[in-house]
């Protein structure tokens, strides 16, 4: 085995189990694997530690929060901003309700106003993110699906009276939904 102390890579010997697994035009490397790692650090093993060492580094370096941060960055809806559009409404809602009096309007409204402007923000790029993600369905798109539930319906159900209450009541579902998303 081949080592030189001023060299960062080590040789090994053919059945050595820290064998890089890489495989060059002379067959598999003859290098050791770096730590934490199936290749040498020549075919990319020391992008492992890299990466290791990029999830401990964050944007922020906190002592208290850092088990909850963490738990916050690896949860599935990440892009989801609805929780965060949840609690600015709960803080408008308790803003709001702790106003007994004008005056009490009149001194909140700073806090209304900043609340409102976060809230319009925060849904203008939660519509945002669910288009990119292509979780949004608009209008049309309902209006079109629904056309399709109709004519499946209409496949079994041949009373036309019953059938354009059953389009009509869909219809409704959607319109009431499409006023909600847009308020």
């Amino acid at each position: 085995m081949d080592t030189n102390d001023n060299s960062p890579v080590q040789k090994t010997h053919p059945d050595d189990p820290n064998r890089c697994q890489a495989v060059n035009a002379n067959g598999q490397c003859l290098n050791k694997a770096a730590e934490n790692s199936k290749f040498c650090i020549v075919h990319g093993g020391n992008k492992a530690k890299e990466a290791d060492n990029k999830k401990l580094l964050r944007n922020y370096r906190l002592s208290k929060f850092q088990a909850r941060l963490d738990e916050k960055v690896d949860s599935d809806s990440l892009k989801s901003l609805r929780d965060e559009i949840g609690i600015l409404r709960i803080l408008m809602e308790e803003t709001l309700n702790k106003c007994e009096t004008e005056v009490d309007i009149v001194l909140a409204a700073g806090t209304i106003g900043d609340l409102a402007v976060k809230i319009e923000k925060l849904v203008s790029s939660c519509n945002k993110i669910d288009k990119q993600l292509g979780q949004y369905l608009d209008k049309n798109q309902l209006t079109q699906i629904m056309m399709e539930i109709v004519s499946i319906i209409g496949d079994y159900i041949t009373e036309s009276k019953t059938l354009i209450k059953i389009s009509e009541r869909i219809g409704g579902i959607i319109g009431r939904q499409a006023n909600e998303e847009q308020a």
